[in-house]
């Protein structure tokens, strides 16, 4: 019997994106994608790589029969939205893709029909998710910034971090927007949100959760580049114990988790692009570290990482159809 999934939101790309990784998924059954701005059409006359490969129509209406898995790829502020216009049975479990429920100190709590958000970064909180009905998948930025530092976090080794980051178009959504437009964005690169960027404070809650709430500050200055898909993150910050020792720290680290590798060779982007993967890099001189890391926004950025958090929920194989191929040509 396979997992019955559904999803609300399917047009955007994290939702394209979702629906292709579901229907080849071997253990899931995706029973409906909700989308008022499309209901009725054929999924392939928005996703039109889907032609041939699913007869499946946009509904304006919530299947709850029988769906065990809902994934809401929704606009920031929307799924609390949706979740209070909507009451769900108890058991179905909610995976949510939006800024809407990461944050667990806040005035008011990630919390559905009383119970809690568990905040879905596997390398972070594996056990957690495993047994969580509701999951607040984290976003792309943070993803990349906090698989790069969790280990010195872990090592208490973390205080002051200064990182640049640099994304694709799809980071920015489909609706077009002035820094989206191809006429735009074609060799072109700009900073944007310097030092105040919306992911900051979901970073420092997991890296400061980890180092038993060590006061940390991270200083990041994100870019938009002129490539569609990816995130190429490098943090700096000061280390005494040498580059051998740091690289048994992550490799200790991660060796439990299979989607995130160290490597010492150069990295980049077309390694990791439409995987899962996340590669990290460490480069030392003296005493500063920097550390890269690289991953596909849309997919360990955002769906592949839900379907590995609803494999972890649904008692599933944590890789279950996320061996995926690079595009590295």
């Amino acid at each position: 019997m396979k997992i019955r999934a559904g999803i609300i939101g399917g047009a955007g790309y994290t939702g394209g994106e979702l629906i292709r990784l579901l229907m080849h998924h071997p253990a899931v059954e995706l029973v409906f994608v909700h989308s008022r701005s499309h209901a009725g059409k054929p999924i392939a006359s928005v996703h039109q790589d889907l032609l041939g490969d699913t007869d499946l129509l946009f509904t304006d209406q919530m299947s709850e029969k029988g769906t065990e898995v809902l994934f809401l790829c929704l606009g920031h502020g929307e799924s609390k939205r949706f979740l209070s216009e909507t009451l769900l049975p108890n058991e179905i479990r909610i995976i949510d893709l939006t800024n809407d429920f990461r944050l667990q100190n806040t005035a008011t709590p990630p919390v559905y029909n009383g119970v809690s958000f568990v905040y879905g970064l596997p390398e972070l909180n594996y056990s957690a998710i495993a047994s969580a009905p509701y999951v607040a998948n984290p976003g792309c930025f943070a993803t990349a910034i906090q698989l790069g530092l969790l280990p010195l976090a872990k090592a208490g080794l973390l205080h002051e971090v200064y990182t640049t980051g640099i994304t694709g178009s799809t980071g920015a959504g489909q609706t077009l927007t002035a820094t989206s437009h191809f006429s735009w964005r074609e060799n072109n690169i700009q900073a944007y949100k310097t030092l105040q960027h919306q992911h900051v404070p979901e970073v420092l809650q997991g890296l400061q959760t980890l180092s038993d709430n060590q006061q940390i500050r991270l200083h990041f200055v994100p870019w938009r580049g002129d490539f569609t898909r990816g995130i190429f993150v490098s943090s700096q910050c000061k280390v005494q114990l040498p580059v051998e020792e740091l690289e048994e720290l992550y490799t200790e680290y991660y060796q439990n988790h299979p989607f995130t590798i160290l490597t010492p060779e150069s990295i980049f982007l077309k390694q990791v692009i439409n995987t899962n993967k996340c590669l990290i890099q460490l480069e030392k001189q003296g005493d500063q570290l920097v550390i890269h890391s690289v991953l596909d926004n849309l997919l360990k950025g955002a769906v592949g990482q839900a379907v590995q958090n609803m494999n972890l929920m649904m008692g599933l194989e944590e890789e279950t159809g996320l061996h995926l191929k690079a595009s590295y040509f």
